[in-house]
């Protein structure tokens, strides 16, 4: 038989058959377990899981095979770090998933911070607007195909508008740190909950983004992933441009206004981590 690995308890795995949509507790075959079994995993089983179907792609932290899109949720409060952001949707493009841009906590917003952020990320990402305490996830719901996961800084509500979109509490809701202005981890284990034509999963915060996510990227492959500096990048003197000084198109752009500096100067940093991760 075929199923979805869609919790991972210790050492036992909650599969969904794909026929029926049953759920078997299984344990992994020895030679299997070996190479490892994830959430999101397409797997064949009989009285344990005997093999591992091939990924299209795996996170290691959190844990989950297979993703299709990620919800990349920002709000007004804590402050979004945008850095971060991109390298999300950076780390989306190398692996053949979707990012969407979710902006929740719409009684929170002005007019200034909607504005700055779709300057920003209109020409990179879809940005849709929501609202988890007032229930408002239309725009979020109406995009769920395939396995999806939702990431972002502590108390930006991604717990929160899981819950929302479930009608229900399935996850733990953290509380924001007034002192330092940034949440509580509260997500502790990976699991896919169904929802309509696809899955979710609540992924742990921004856990997965230290630069592992980017080995086998080289720095002159960067700028590739930048759907914003696609047309100014045919522009650049030199083939082998880094986007840092010269004759370069990209830095063209971002001194007339099409390119954007928050976006370039994240790039700039983006770089200089790659370029130093070379030299080890």
């Amino acid at each position: 038989m075929k199923g979805l690995v869609i919790k991972k308890n210790a050492n036992l795995f909650s599969v969904e058959e794909e026929l029926t949509g049953n759920v078997f507790l299984l344990h992994a075959s020895g030679k299997t377990q070996d190479g490892g079994v994830y959430v999101g995993d397409k797997v064949e089983f009989d009285k344990s899981i005997t093999s591992v179907c091939k990924r299209k792609n795996l996170i290691i932290r959190p844990p989950l095979a297979n993703l299709d899109k990620l919800f990349i949720v920002i709000a007004p409060v804590p402050k979004p770090d945008l850095l971060l952001v991109d390298k999300m949707i950076v780390y989306c493009f190398v692996n053949g998933i979707t990012p969407i841009l979710v902006v929740n906590k719409q009684d929170l917003t002005t007019e200034t911070f909607v504005k700055t952020i779709k300057n920003i990320y209109n020409k990179v990402v879809e940005v849709v607007f929501v609202s988890a305490k007032e229930k408002e996830a239309t725009e979020v719901q109406n995009k769920i195909f395939g396995i999806c996961a939702f990431a972002g800084q502590s108390a930006v509500g991604k717990s929160s508008l899981i819950n929302c979109l479930f009608e229900k509490n399935l996850v733990e809701v953290g509380q924001l740190s007034k002192k330092i202005d940034r949440g509580k981890q509260t997500t502790r284990m990976v699991q896919l909950f169904k929802y309509n034509k696809g899955y979710i999963s609540d992924t742990a915060g921004f856990s997965m983004l230290s630069l592992a996510f980017v080995t086998q990227l080289e720095p002159r492959e960067l700028a590739s992933y930048y759907p914003d500096f696609l047309e100014a990048r045919a522009n650049c003197k030199y083939r082998s441009c880094l986007h840092e000084d010269g004759d370069c198109g990209v830095i063209k752009d971002v001194k007339s206004g099409k390119i954007t500096q928050e976006r370039y100067l994240n790039y700039l940093k983006i770089l200089q981590e790659l370029k130093n991760r070379k030299k080890y």
